[in-house]
């Protein structure tokens, strides 16, 4: 065999080092990731942001030649991820699915929800259809793969095929095993949402800002996801530029939270706001109201906190143990039952969300309901509900500055 035959195949036409090669497989998936987060999720599962047809046909594209994802599929499955979410008929999560299945076997559960056909129609409206969706992109989605395989070997030889299997493994282990697994199962959460939806860490770069997913599942439509000051999303950062040079145009991020000082009864804009922020309602309940309740039943028996209740009983007082095992949350109930201030308290908490809940009650019957809670909690004689609600009252919407 000639030199130049072994050659091309160890390093095909570019002839690039393993350095080389290195650098360009963390900038190819690092734009297979920008295509998930910022085209298939942000812009057309949730809405948020728009792109210029040139960059919107760029990432349709790239996920057609990296991942082999058809864009209606993976709207569907995604917004039935929100609407079930933490139910039997979510498409992956670990309260059901369990953390080792949707963590390993991510891939699988994506494809038995493809053959979900009735869900794709019903969830994945919107979705481009055009000439190219319908006659290469939908039809042939394994072509692209295939292509990227010859594409690989020609230019980086052996070294090329070892690129491209790592891409092939890319999408399923960060988004499927990772972002859908232990983004339900670990991390911190900045909103007591009603799902387990977790952030991994503050800081999302890895994978595109998708690290960020307590936030998200908080303010879905958002094209932001960063939503405290120490947060970093590199998806947003990326919109930002785009938007700079008339490249993207963002529709929606989170409405950012306005206290008003002096708010004697809650009034439509309280209504308003709380609707937007009930996350954050249940949150604040939870920081000023019951945690503080927790230190002094602590104080009064002359215990630590993690010696009054272990501390995974209390996480489930968050939300009254719904996920914790039936064996736990009943010792839960009955330590609860136990502590009349506690249980008042948990009571309180349990009004207030069903109230946030009931979108199909008639506005003014809604924002009645909410001003005989205050007026009952300012009349409890507990000091942090009545704190509580007269901070509530005064909620309000403020537009957020991009």
């Amino acid at each position: 065999m000639s030199s130049a035959i072994l050659d091309f195949l160890s390093g095909g036409l570019l002839q690039f080092g393993w350095l080389a090669t290195l650098v360009w497989l963390l900038v190819a998936t690092q734009l297979t990731i920008f295509a998930v987060t910022l085209y298939l999720h942000r812009s057309q599962a949730h809405r948020g942001v728009d792109f210029h047809p040139v960059i919107a046909h760029f990432f349709r594209f790239w996920t057609w030649l990296t991942t082999s994802m058809i864009t209606r599929e993976w709207v569907a499955i995604h917004r039935k991820h929100h609407a079930k979410c933490e139910t039997e008929d979510d498409p992956h999560s670990p309260q059901f699915k369990g953390i080792r299945t949707v963590f390993w076997q991510g891939v699988e559960l994506y494809r038995e929800a493809r053959g979900m056909r009735a869900d794709i129609e019903q969830y994945g409206k919107g979705t481009p259809g055009d000439w190219i969706e319908r006659k290469l992109y939908t039809p042939h989605a394994n072509l692209g793969p295939t292509l990227l395989l010859v594409l690989s070997f020609v230019l980086f030889g052996f070294k090329g095929v070892a690129v491209w299997a790592i891409q092939m493994a890319w999408i399923p282990f960060w988004a499927a095993g990772v972002v859908n697994g232990l983004g339900h199962w670990w991390g911190y959460r900045n909103f007591e949402t009603t799902d387990t939806a977790t952030n991994l860490t503050p800081w999302g770069v890895w994978i595109g800002g998708e690290e960020l997913h307590n936030n998200h599942h908080a303010f879905p439509s958002s094209a932001k996801f960063a939503l405290r000051k120490w947060e970093f999303d590199i998806g947003w950062a990326v919109i930002k530029g785009l938007e700079s040079v008339r490249l993207a145009k963002v529709l929606r991020v989170a409405p950012s939270l306005d206290i008003r000082p002096n708010i004697h009864v809650p009034d439509t804009d309280t209504m308003k706001a709380l609707l937007a922020h009930r996350f954050q309602a249940m949150t604040d309940f939870q920081r000023n109201v019951l945690k503080p309740a927790l230190r002094e039943e602590a104080q009064a028996a002359g215990a630590k906190i993690r010696a009054l209740l272990p501390r995974q009983l209390r996480k489930g007082l968050v939300d009254d143990g719904r996920w914790l095992k039936p064996d736990a949350r009943a010792q839960l109930h009955s330590w609860v039952a136990q502590r009349p201030r506690i249980r008042t308290l948990v009571e309180y908490r349990a009004r207030l969300s069903a109230l946030l809940e009931a979108r199909s009650q008639n506005a003014g019957e809604t924002l009645a309901h909410l001003q005989a809670w205050c007026r009952e909690a300012e009349a409890s004689g507990i000091r942090a509900l009545q704190e509580y609600s007269a901070r509530l009252k005064g909620y309000s919407l403020q537009s957020v500055r991009a």
